[in-house]
């Protein structure tokens, strides 16, 4: 989909092209609200922000003139709590997509604070901003010789059990490392021993999964995955979900008409408001089994100091830790390539 465009003036006094998204997804491709929610806010009062191309290294303009919507996700959300004002004056619409995995013992998130703080950041958010808005993700689900899936099962109940207040939805998937080669490399360096899902681990563990789910009553569901696990109750998710954004968001006129959603008023038969929609939003420059809605990515490539031994983003530690330096140097204008 290509985005409407508006000519907007930089801080430097240049009239420049810019994308103007209605959905923003900040980010699948760094920690934003970790590392970067200073950086965002300032962003927003100036209206614009420069984007680099992953796969061409092209700078753009993105506008946040249209926008109604953005879509966080995070592994650390509390530094951007001090900006949730900002944000429910400003863009008024957002949800967060919360990565709450535990690999504390065997050190494959050594940049993220330990699994009991990430329990009650989650808390924390889902009390300020209500629970449909926090969801909680353990992503990925990652076999090596020291965790097989009774250690995953283990390690997802203890999270489930102290979050089944505080969201309803749970979304999983599995590690799919060969088609990651730099992720393959990255595993090797630091010599862990990974093992690829396969369609009886897969089984295994959804079928476990869904009698641990009689006493959380989830809504679970898998990100980008082909597998049918239906029989145990779990859907093919849609993180930028169209659904969820109808439900929560609904009298924002301008994102349901972007949405080509129409809005039925309740009569006395019916239990609340109906909807109709008209368009096709599925973002179709995603994976093949990725079923979100179409947004614009306003993070780069290695720029996450989590430093997560299976990240897909970053090249290498040293190019994110490298990076954020640079970013630290000039917080509110440059997150690589410039604001």
């Amino acid at each position: 989909m290509a985005w409407s465009k508006i000519l907007i003036k930089t801080s430097e006094g240049k009239s420049v092209e810019a994308q103007a998204p209605v959905i923003l997804s900040a980010s699948r491709s760094t920690d934003i609200p970790a590392f970067y929610s200073d950086w965002l806010v300032e962003r927003v009062k100036q209206g614009y922000l420069k984007w680099k191309n992953p796969f061409n290294g092209v700078p753009s303009y993105i506008s946040f003139a249209n926008t109604r919507l953005i879509v966080f996700w995070t592994k650390n959300p509390r530094p951007i709590f001090t900006h949730l004002p900002f944000f429910n004056e400003n863009i008024k619409n957002y949800y967060f997509q919360y990565t709450l995995n535990d690999y504390d013992y065997e050190k494959l998130e050594k940049g993220v604070p330990d699994v009991n703080e990430r329990i009650e950041t989650f808390i924390q958010l889902s009390e300020l901003i209500g629970k449909q808005k926090v969801i909680w993700r353990f992503d990925p689900l990652i076999l090596t010789d020291e965790i097989g899936i009774e250690e995953l099962l283990t390690k997802v109940e203890y999270i489930g059990d102290r979050l089944k207040n505080h969201t309803t939805k749970f979304v999983f998937s599995f590690a799919d490392i060969k088609i990651y080669k730099k992720v393959q490399n990255n595993l090797r360096k630091s010599s862990i021993k990974y093992i690829e899902f396969n369609e009886r681990t897969m089984d295994e563990f959804s079928k476990q999964l869904h009698l641990l789910n009689a006493k959380w009553k989830f809504e679970i569901g898998t990100c980008a995955e082909k597998v049918d696990l239906e029989k145990y109750g779990i859907v093919h998710n849609k993180c930028i979900d169209e659904d969820l954004i109808i439900k929560l968001f609904n009298k924002d006129k301008m994102l349901m008409d972007f949405l080509g959603v129409k809005i039925l008023e309740p009569d006395m038969f019916s239990n609340g408001s109906k909807f109709i929609k008209t368009k096709d939003n599925k973002d179709k420059g995603q994976r093949a089994f990725c079923g979100c809605l179409i947004s614009k990515d306003i993070g780069e490539y290695n720029t996450c100091p989590h430093l997560c031994e299976y990240c897909y983003a970053n090249a290498s530690k040293e190019a994110a830790i490298s990076n954020w330096k640079r970013h630290i140097t000039n917080p509110f204008t440059d997150m690589i390539s410039g604001g």
